[in-house]
């Protein structure tokens, strides 16, 4: 089959032009032609063969004008063109012999009567028609369409029969065509007499399948995806696809989502998942439903296999994306539901099995043992001086190495300072007051996923007199809940008398304990506890901003009318002197959680909160906003966020009026102005994670944050380097460590302080050498400043979070899914350091226990049907994009071989190395079911 593939040359395009005019009759036509072609040293010279096809084709187009002998020559006609053959690079001959004919041959296809033979004419001068594509546009598709008008009663030939080049000149003249219509509303009246184009939007769309359908048989799956697209109605693919395609086209289909607009994201989305269920790929369609975010289809996708380790496999997915149980329950009653899920998929589900496999890897890797704060300060190594240590603030070294000993060994529940700490000597009682909170609450952090073992280990401190350690282990008791679901139920039932309490430690620490420990679980039971403290006037704006949050990380991404509406109600009834306080930004917070990814689904909360007066609002909408376009990489939403920070020309006198007034108050935030400009802070923050989502994105946006570091306020400035920190969170990339290492010098304390937390940030659990090394060359630098010391600490511990075996990064499953609740904890930390000197370097240190919704082993551990850990040969190295691409490319590059189980980085994929198992999931992440490949054995002993 000929396959032409460059039809339209220099001659076609400019001798109609230059004929136009003059009207010349057809031999003067062919006279430009050949003074074309002697200019393009083709010389007149033609071979015989070529000789022989031009006068055959003349001879042909003569007869044409005789009725009799139409159709015989209509047909000749027909096959030469299509049995020609030329070179890529070159038209095919029949078609460039019968290019100076074309003019004519449209005025005798005017003069045929209606026939069958007049369709056959149309659907040749269709194909001849591609040579005129830029003096007549649209001239391919109008003969086609006209020849499928002619000929209802005949069947007409499929385009692809005259080959790639004609389909794909119809599939770009289809989508100008579509696209004039739909701009002139009703195209037909405005295009003029002999261009216009047959047939309705219908006819367009049955040829676009029909074209779609031969490029998905031709391996150009992705262009008959965008020609879908462009006609707007790529759910019909889902009929077109067979088992031979239907993985490139979901392969570029969800490439695409990050680059389109809404609605088209999620029809592309659904559209996908379609084509998975249809060809039962249960994973890859259940973490599609998981992106959608839609219960209904998480229900169905998980009770579609019949193969219960297909069902357990699913299971772990959706407990990685922390999915409420109760969305899997069918819908006619809860009880029925828990009866008929059995006791293995409920433990999948719960994530009960984390705390053992987690420590199981880190015996594997050899660092179960615990690390102590020398260990991971290197102090030997940094340059300082000998009279450093008369200048150490005792008590902030002590709350630092609270913090660093807690990440460090988080999960592994063997640390020296506090759970095996031997009795009365407990690092609890080397801190002071609100010190004691953050200790006791790090056992929490040491004993992370561990229900069994780590509530006993806490209970000891809810029974200590000192009001600080009890608070601390109610937190505690939240942070070692987080992400794990048990039938006991432990944390609801130990923390909610406590939610009632008058001590506003205890207090705080029950709310935000159940906060984290319900991340993601949408329970009512925890709304309706928690819910009165927002709506009481009575109670403190740190109380009801508090449970504001907690409610917002519980019911994140829900959309929950009720969550809203209270915080809403509370922000439009609340005193002015109150919403200036520093704790109205978690309020809002709260409600900014609720819409995390939902889209144009908070657009009416949004109308509501500009109808607030108080400045409060301005901020209030920045963040619905930013949130409800979390990871999609929306270009426009960035463009919009982009404009809030440029408003700082009307804040200066505003400021200036302001200033006497300010100067004995240290804490600017209650005041009008700085409240003024929060927004932008969080715009800027919004930025980050609207653009996260999607690689080109995250890169153009350091550009961004480029600039705003060079031409921004203040307050814009201090909070860029965290942003850099969310874009890149524990994926240690140079440009960002080197940028991030210069702001860390900042003559701006705020900066750098800021900047130091996002280096920890950055390398949230990787051991990078390198961030180590930048740490321990500040913690030399700011040896005389408690402040900025005790935060390069705490990027310290960051860094080797769990050893390395630990990541903050709210993508998994191949960085295609966001997690939730990983989103909302790191949004909540950045919150707090908007205005570090308010929270983190006051008494509210242990907001920093906010990144543990985002914490999660990076492993891979492969487990068989009967879920016990089995070791297998695994290839790990950088993922690399194949979407697209011909063939069946390595999609991994320069990898290493290793024995499971094994730790991935946040940019890394991993691929089973022989194929003596099937795997149960589509990406080898997280827990991988394996089942043993029946034909492997019988190879084995061959080879033998």
């Amino acid at each position: 089959m000929p396959e032409p593939t460059k039809s339209t040359i220099s001659v076609t395009a400019q001798d109609p032009k230059k004929k136009k005019p003059e009207e010349k009759p057809e031999e003067a036509v062919k006279d430009g032609a050949s003074k074309k072609k002697d200019e393009e040293k083709e010389g007149e010279e033609l071979s015989e063969e070529d000789l022989q096809l031009k006068t055959e084709l003349e001879m042909l187009i003569e007869r044409l004008r005789v009725c009799c002998f139409a159709q015989p020559a209509l047909e000749t006609l027909r096959t030469l063109i299509r049995t020609s053959t030329s070179s890529m690079t070159s038209v095919p001959k029949p078609l460039k012999f019968l290019h100076p004919h074309y003019p004519g041959l449209q005025e005798l296809y005017e003069t045929w009567p209606v026939s069958d033979n007049k369709s056959l004419f149309a659907d040749i001068l269709s194909v001849l028609a591609m040579t005129y594509s830029d003096t007549q546009p649209r001239g391919t598709l109008r003969y086609r369409l006209l020849s499928a008008a002619l000929s209802p009663s005949k069947q007409l030939s499929k385009p692809g029969s005259w080959g790639h080049e004609y389909v794909r000149h119809l599939a770009a003249e289809l989508g100008e065509e579509y696209n004039s219509r739909e701009f002139d509303e009703e195209g037909e009246e405005k295009t003029s007499e002999e261009n216009r184009v047959p047939g309705t939007v219908d006819d367009l769309r049955t040829l676009a399948i029909e074209c779609a359908t031969f490029l998905l048989q031709h391996n150009a799956e992705p262009d008959a995806v965008d020609l879908l697209e462009e006609l707007e109605i790529v759910d019909r693919i889902v009929d077109i696809v067979d088992e031979n395609t239907y993985e490139r086209v979901c392969q570029y289909m969800i490439r695409c989502v990050n680059l389109l607009p809404p609605p088209d994201d999620i029809s592309f989305l659904r559209t996908a998942h379609r084509i998975y269920a249809k060809h039962n790929k249960f994973p890859q369609a259940l973490s599609l439903s998981i992106r959608l975010g839609d219960s209904e289809l998480i229900r169905k996708d998980f009770n579609a296999p019949a193969n219960p380790s297909m069902k357990k496999q699913l299971a772990f997915i959706l407990a990685r994306a922390q999915v409420p149980k109760e969305w899997l329950d069918p819908e006619d009653g809860m009880d029925d539901g828990e009866s008929e899920l059995p006791e293995d998929f409920l433990e999948c589900l719960s994530n009960a099995r984390l705390s053992a496999q987690f420590k199981e890897f880190g015996k594997e890797l050899s660092v179960l043992e615990p690390k102590s704060l020398e260990d991971v300060y290197k102090s030997h190594l940094e340059n300082t001086r000998s009279t450093a240590a008369a200048n150490v603030d005792s008590a902030k070294a002590n709350l630092a190495g609270t913090f660093v000993n807690a990440f460090v060994n988080a999960g592994f529940g063997n640390d020296k300072l506090m759970a095996k700490a031997e009795e009365g000597n407990s690092w609890v009682y080397k801190n002071k007051d609100h010190g004691m909170l953050s200790a006791a609450a790090s056992l929490g952090l040491s004993l992370l996923w561990d229900t069994d073992d780590g509530l006993s280990q806490v209970d000891k401190y809810t029974y200590s007199s000192e009001e600080y350690i009890k608070a601390g282990a109610l937190l505690a008791t939240g942070i070692l809940n987080c992400g794990i679901r048990t039938e006991a139920d432990a944390a609801i039932a130990l923390l909610s008398e406590h939610v009632e309490n008058k001590s506003v430690p205890l207090k705080t620490s029950a709310i935000m304990g159940l906060g984290l420990a319900y991340a993601g679980a949408q329970r009512e039971d925890v709304m309706a506890l928690l819910l009165p403290f927002v709506a009481d006037d009575g109670v403190s704006m740190e109380i009801a901003s508090l449970a504001s949050l907690a409610l917002g990380f519980i019911f994140v991404g829900s959309g929950n009318g009720d969550v809203a509406s209270t915080i809403l109600q509370t922000l439009m009834e609340r005193d002015d002197k109150q919403l200036d306080e520093k704790w109205a930004r978690f309020m809002v917070l709260g409600l900014a959680l609720l819409y995390l990814g939902l889209q144009d689904g908070s657009d009416a909360t949004i109308a509501t909160l500009r109808a607030i007066e108080h400045q409060i609002s301005q901020t209030a909408v920045v963040l619905v906003d930013m949130c409800s376009f979390a990871g999609t990489g929306n270009v426009l939403k960035v463009q919009e966020l982009l404009h809030y920070c440029d408003e700082h020309i009307d804040k200066t006198p505003k400021e200036k009026k302001d200033e006497d007034e300010k100067k004995n108050d240290k804490d600017a935030t209650p005041e009008e102005p700085p409240k003024d400009d929060t927004f932008q802070a969080f715009a800027v923050i919004g930025i980050a994670l609207v653009a996260m989502g999607e690689e080109i994105g995250s890169e153009m946006s350091l550009r961004q944050f480029n600039h705003l570091m060079h031409y921004g306020e203040p307050t814009i400035r201090k909070v860029v380097p965290l942003a850099l920190g969310l874009v890149s969170a524990s994926n240690p990339q140079l440009p960002i460590m080197d940028t991030l290492s210069k702001y860390s010098h900042d003559n701006d304390l705020q900066v750098a302080l800021n900047a130091i937390f996002a280096m920890g940030l950055l390398g949230a659990g990787t051991n990078n050498a390198r961030l180590a090394q930048m740490l321990r060359q500040l913690a030399g630098y700011y040896y005389k400043e408690p402040d900025c010391l005790f935060m390069v600490r705490i990027a310290q511990g960051l860094v080797h979070m769990g050893k390395g075996t630990i990541t903050i990064n709210p993508f998994f499953s191949d960085r295609t899914i966001m997690s939730r609740t990983a989103v909302a904890g790191l949004l909540a930390t950045l919150t707090a350091f908007t205005d570090a000197k308010a929270f983190i370097l006051d008494k509210y240190h242990w907001m920093l226990y906010f990144l543990v919704p985002a914490m999660y082993p990076r492993f891979l551990m492969t487990l068989d049907e009967e879920l016990n850990n089995i070791a297998v040969t695994v290839r790990v190295g950088q993922a690399v994009d194949v979407v697209g691409q011909a063939g069946k490319p390595r999609t991994i590059s320069g990898f290493q071989t290793h024995s499971t189980p094994v730790r991935l980085g946040t940019t890394e994929r991993a691929e089973l190395a022989t194929e003596e198992y099937i795997p149960f999931a589509h990406v080898l992440e997280g827990f991988v079911i394996l089942q043993k490949n029946p034909g492997w054995e019988k190879e084995d002993k061959m080879d033998i």
